[in-house]
Formats: structure tokens, C-alpha cells, sequence
């Protein structure tokens, strides 16, 4: 039973006391917590695995306090935020004003952006690198990139022009064959030649060792075969592409060998311009559960507690999750369950229909059509802008393309809305999965900005379903529509569906562009609801009943356009209207009602009758979505008490 190292680790300077014989055992213990914790708070436990030899030999080579570390997508970090101070607050990671799971200034100065998309890494960091040289400011810029973010044009782009610049930067290529799922492209099969010289370098010695001792004058055609193998064997097995466009290339290396990769870095450190340092590891190392199913243990949620994983050489071993995945049928399906059985049922009777996802198959449910419809499925990597441009080309050609992409995500790709989409007027369908307020993944993951960013476009069609009957008719709608569409519902269970007091429960057939749903009638206010906020209004005006307080609730279903005839006649007959979604409070649905009640005299009147209820301004922290709809006021009991407050100042 050995003394825990980990215990005396506060700070990388205590890192630095080590002998390097000791950073395996660190590395263990670091492994054995960020699994501790992850199964009980949920989080990037495969990527994190993967990556804690790198980080303790980053921090064991160099000054972070003064030198810069980016991470790009940075939900790599845990080892890292061990070891930078926050060891006694890890167990608070992705809970509710806990640690974030990912980098944030405001958490520690170790810490150099927030960051939580993918392949932005290598630019900022030339960029931080270049504005050194302006104030001669001495001092390393390391960027850690995983080979699937070298699908982001972003990534490549600044490797371009970093060898140009020639600035002092460093790029370990954290290089583990995956980014959520598979990394994909041309690149990635460029990045297996390198790893497989790497696997046969040994062997290749070995070979040419062998050939040296057999004799001439075996016969020409032999010669011949022969220098040829000789050749194979000397031949250098450096990144040609990445010397190229003016790197320092180095690797690959083991990623998983401490004192080898303290030696590279202590070696690169010492040079100057552009280097590359490609390592090779292992997703999920250290965990036979996570490295063997990758794809599954990339993120995880909260597991339950079994006995597992347990370190023999501490005094008390650990008793956690087993790590592994229940194949137990949830008894409730989610929004991207609804979608990814319609869009296969869908392309099972049309033929034209095709998905395209940014490298995230199974977040968006495109998995299930990739299973049976494989050359109707399309996954660009890492890349919203290619996804939206290959979409315009597909629909030119006569397909109808579904994109399935995270509300979040979909905005690194604004100008290919504006330019391959919106002037060229093509009829794309874009499914925007996690629209709203996605939980512990907190403010880079949040999808509170896809109706502002997607209203400004003519003929966009912005649609949202109040439950998952009417996502399926919103896309069988959506793909028959000559018009770009946008579909955004919530990372949640979709709701047991409710039939509307009003009128019927409409059929496929009666969905009808810019029309509303009433669901209830009342004279005392009226509750506009958009998408995930429909039910919530609906069972606010139920209990509010009970006092007396009748309210029409409108299930709005488009945002643009909007139903401004419904809008309109509430605007004269209410005598108020409370706008209702899971959005920014600017842009949003909110604003498009404010706006169409500003464009006429006869309405313009009634403006001060308009209540929006929706996310403040400000980036909203991590969270159970259920929490911070409560502390926003968008849940059933806050959107009471505004309608209660509305009612009484009108009597």
C-alpha cells in the first residue's frame, strides 16, 4: 500500500517537486478520481482517460502561470483542473454552481479561454503567440488539438498561415483515432499512415538489419526487390504535409509514456517557430469499459453505484460505478428518438431524402438512418460549414437534405445560412437537436441564439413542436416545403401529448405555414408558447383556473412566419399577451411578436400589452435544465406568478 502522490499535489509547482518515476503513480491516481467523479456527476470521461499522461507532462515541463495553454473543445480538462488548484472542488464538476466541465478564466488564471467548440485552438493560440512577439514578451504558447478537430477548416486555416508567420508556437496533435465517433476524412487516413509508421518503425529496423546481411549476386530480379525493401525501411516517416506548410514536425510518440513525453517536450520547448508534436493515444486508457466502447464512454451520465474499478495498491480502494452502460429501455424517449424514427421512415418512402451530420451521429439521432439508409447518410466531420454548403449542392441537385445539427453548433456556420442557403433560396431542412437550456454542458452548449441568428434571412421557415406527435408532423411538413426550414426542440423527454380544448387535434395534413394552435380559450390574458414551452403555459393556465383566472394558451409553432392573424385579434381582445420560449430574450419569438404589433396603427397600441418571458441577457451558468428554468422564471410556478402579477395590476 503506497503513499498517495496525489495528496501532495496542489499546484504545479508541488508537480514539479516529482521524480519522474513517480508520474506513472500520479497518473493513476488522477485516473482513478476523474472516474470516481464522473460516474457520479456525469461528464467527458473517455477524452479525459486519454489524455492524463499528456497533461501532467505539460505541467511537469512547463509554466503555465506564465506561459499558455490552450485546449481546443477543452473537455479534456479534468486532469488539468486537478492539478491546477481546484483538487478539493473536482467533485463539484458539471453540478450546479460547481466546477464547469470545461475551461473558464473565471475559475482559475491556468485557465486561458472558455472554451467548449472544436477547432479553434491552433488560431488563438497564433494569435496570442504573435501579439507576444509584438511586446517581445518571452514566454511558450502550446496548443493541445485532437486529430478530429483537424476536420475544423478553422484548424486548418491557422495551420496555413502559422507557417507564414513563423511565430513561436507549439501544437501537440493529440492523435487517438476519434472525436466523439470516428474522425472522418482525408486527413484522418493521412494521420494512420503516420501511426502506422510509428507502429512498424521497430519493425522496420529490424528488417533492414536482416537485409544488410544477405549476400549479392542472389539473381537481379532479386537485387531489385530487395533495394526496394531497403528503401521502405530508410524511408523517413515524418509529416510531410505538416513540414510542408512550414512546420517543425516530431512524432509520432507515445502518449502514454510519461518520461518520453517530458523528454519531447523539454526538447521542442527549446526551439523556435511553428512545431508539431503528433502523439498517439488511447481513448478511455485506463479503463477497460471506456477504451473498449470509446463511442459510448465519450460522455456519460451519472451511473449507479456498483462496486468497480478499484485500485489495489491504495488503502482504500475505490467503490464506484463499474463504468458500465445500462441496455435497459428508458421508460420515457427524448425529442431525438421522435426524430431519428421519422427521418428513416421518412427517407424509407422517399428516396431523395438524405442526412448530414457534423460529426455527431448519434447526438442527433442520424445513427439510425446511417444503419439503412448508409449511402443516404453523410458525415462531413467536424465542420457546420461544409455540412451547410454540401447541403445547398444536394439540393440543387434535386435531393432533399436533412441537416441534424446542435442549435449551438449551427452558428459557427452564419454565412453559409446567409450565402449557400438563403440566397439561393434552397429548400434545406435543418433539425436543430439541444434548442434551449442543455444542463451541466452550460453556457458553450446552450442553444439560446437560433431564432435570432436564422429570423433575419427571408423566407426562412422557423418552426417548433410543442411534443413529439407534432415533431413528426413538423418534418414530414418541413421536406415537402419548397422553403428553408429550421426545427428546434430541446435535449429532453418530449411530454404525454394533450388534445386541445379548442379544436381538433390536427392531422398531418393541417399543418398549414404561420398557423397557431389554440389549445384553450379565455378572456382574463392570453400565453403565447413556442415549442418546449407550450405545456408549461398550458398546465400553468389549468391550475390557474382553480383561481379564477382564464387564459387562452396558444401553441405558436412558427416563429416566422408568424400566425399575425391569431396575434393580431389577441392583441385587440386580451388584455394581455405573455410571450413564452426557451430562448434569448433578444431576437427570439418574443421579439417577432413586439415587432409585428410595432408595424401598424391598429396594433401598435396595444404593444404595452406584451410581456416576453425568456432567458435574460446574460450567459446562463451549468445546471439541471429543470433548475435553471425555475431560476429564470420559465417553468409552471414562475410563469404563475407573472400572470398573477399581469392579472391583479389589470383589476
Amino acid at each position: 500500500m503506497g503513499e498517495s502522490v496525489l495528496s501532495s499535489i496542489n499546484t504545479p509547482s508541488d508537480l514539479k517537486k516529482l521524480s519522474v518515476e513517480k508520474l506513472p503513480l500520479l497518473a493513476e491516481e488522477i485516473r482513478q478520481k476523474i472516474i470516481e467523479i464522473t460516474c457520479k456527476n456525469g461528464g467527458h470521461l473517455g477524452s479525459n482517460l486519454g489524455a492524463v499522461e499528456l497533461t501532467i507532462a505539460l505541467h511537469y515541463i512547463f509554466d503555465f502561470s506564465r506561459d499558455r495553454l490552450i485546449w481546443d473543445v477543452s473537455h479534456q480538462c479534468y486532469a488539468h483542473k486537478i492539478l491546477t488548484g481546484r483538487k478539493d472542488r473536482f467533485d463539484t464538476i458539471r453540478l450546479y454552481q460547481g466546477l464547469s466541465g470545461f475551461t473558464n478564466p473565471e475559475e482559475s488564471p491556468y485557465d486561458t479561454f472558455i472554451v467548449g467548440h472544436a477547432g479553434t485552438s491552433i488560431s488563438t493560440a497564433l494569435g496570442i503567440a504573435t501579439g507576444d512577439s509584438f511586446s517581445n514578451r518571452e514566454r511558450k504558447v502550446v496548443s493541445v488539438c485532437g486529430d478530429g478537430a483537424l476536420t475544423c477548416g478553422m484548424n486548418l486555416e491557422a495551420l496555413n498561415y502559422a507557417g507564414i508567420l513563423k511565430k513561436n508556437l507549439i501544437v501537440v496533435l493529440n492523435d487517438n483515432k476519434m472525436s466523439i465517433s470516428t474522425t472522418v476524412g482525408a486527413m484522418a487516413n493521412y494521420l494512420t499512415k503516420l501511426r502506422t509508421s510509428y507502429l512498424y518503425q521497430d519493425l522496420k529496423k529490424d528488417v533492414y538489419s536482416l537485409l544488410s546481411h544477405i549476400p549479392k549476386g542472389i539473381g537481379h530480379q532479386m537485387e531489385r526487390a530487395l533495394d526496394h525493401i531497403r528503401a521502405a525501411a530508410l524511408s523517413p516517416l515524418g509529416g510531410a504535409i505538416f513540414e510542408e506548410l512550414g512546420w517543425s514536425y516530431f512524432g509520432p510518440i507515445d502518449g502514454h509514456n510519461i518520461r518520453v513525453l517530458c523528454d519531447n517536450f523539454r526538447t521542442i520547448s527549446q526551439l523556435s517557430g511553428p512545431r508539431l508534436l503528433h502523439i498517439v493515444t488511447e481513448k478511455g486508457y485506463g479503463s477497460e469499459d471506456a477504451s473498449s466502447d470509446p463511442y459510448k464512454m465519450h460522455g456519460i451520465g451519472p451511473l449507479p453505484a456498483k462496486a468497480g474499478w478499484e485500485r489495489k495498491d491504495i488503502a482504500e480502494p475505490l467503490k464506484i460505478a463499474d463504468g458500465k452502460i445500462s441496455q435497459e429501455k428508458k421508460p420515457s424517449i427524448n425529442y431525438t428518438d421522435i426524430f431519428a424514427d421519422s427521418i428513416t421512415e421518412l427517407a424509407t418512402k422517399d428516396e431523395r431524402i438524405v442526412g448530414i451530420t457534423a460529426a455527431m451521429p448519434d447526438g442527433t439521432g442520424l445513427v439510425k438512418l446511417q444503419e439503412k439508409f448508409p449511402h443516404r447518410y453523410f458525415d462531413v466531420g467536424i465542420c457546420e460549414q461544409q455540412a451547410v454548403g454540401f447541403a445547398c449542392g444536394m439540393a440543387k441537385a434535386g435531393m432533399k437534405p436533412v441537416c441534424a445539427i446542435y442549435s449551438t453548433f449551427l452558428q459557427r456556420a452564419f454565412d453559409q445560412l446567409f450565402h449557400e442557403i438563403a440566397l439561393q433560396k434552397m429548400p434545406v431542412v435543418f433539425v436543430l437537436d439541444r434548442a434551449g437550456l442543455v444542463g451541466a454542458d452550460g453556457p458553450t452548449h446552450h442553444g439560446l441564439y437560433d431564432i435570432a441568428y436564422c429570423r433575419v434571412f427571408p423566407d426562412f421557415v422557423l418552426m417548433a413542436p410543442r411534443d413529439g406527435e407534432e415533431l413528426k408532423q413538423l418534418l414530414l411538413f418541413a421536406v415537402n416545403h419548397p422553403k428553408p426550414c429550421f426545427i428546434r426542440y430541446p435535449r429532453t423527454v418530449v411530454p404525454e401529448p394533450i388534445i386541445a380544448k379548442e379544436e381538433p387535434k390536427p392531422q398531418i395534413s393541417q399543418i398549414i405555414e404561420g398557423r397557431a394552435e389554440i389549445l384553450r380559450k379565455g378572456k382574463d390574458g392570453a400565453l403565447l408558447g413556442y415549442g418546449s414551452m407550450v405545456y408549461p403555459a398550458y398546465f400553468a393556465a389549468e391550475e390557474l383556473h382553480q383561481e379564477g383566472i382564464d387564459l387562452t394558451v396558444v401553441n405558436a409553432r412558427f416563429a416566422k412566419p408568424l400566425d399575425k392573424e391569431l396575434v393580431g385579434s389577441l392583441l385587440q381582445e386580451s388584455p394581455f399577451i405573455i410571450t413564452l420560449e426557451e430562448h434569448s430574450i433578444i431576437g427570439g419569438f418574443g421579439s417577432a411578436v413586439l415587432e409585428f404589433a410595432n408595424q401598424s396603427d391598429q396594433t401598435r397600441k396595444n404593444t404595452g400589452k406584451i410581456i416576453s418571458l425568456a432567458v435574460p441577457d446574460r450567459f446562463i451558468e451549468h445546471g439541471p435544465r429543470d433548475k435553471l428554468l425555475e431560476s429564470l422564471g420559465l417553468d409552471k410556478a414562475g410563469i404563475i406568478n407573472t400572470v398573477r402579477k399581469m392579472h391583479y395590476k389589470k383589476v
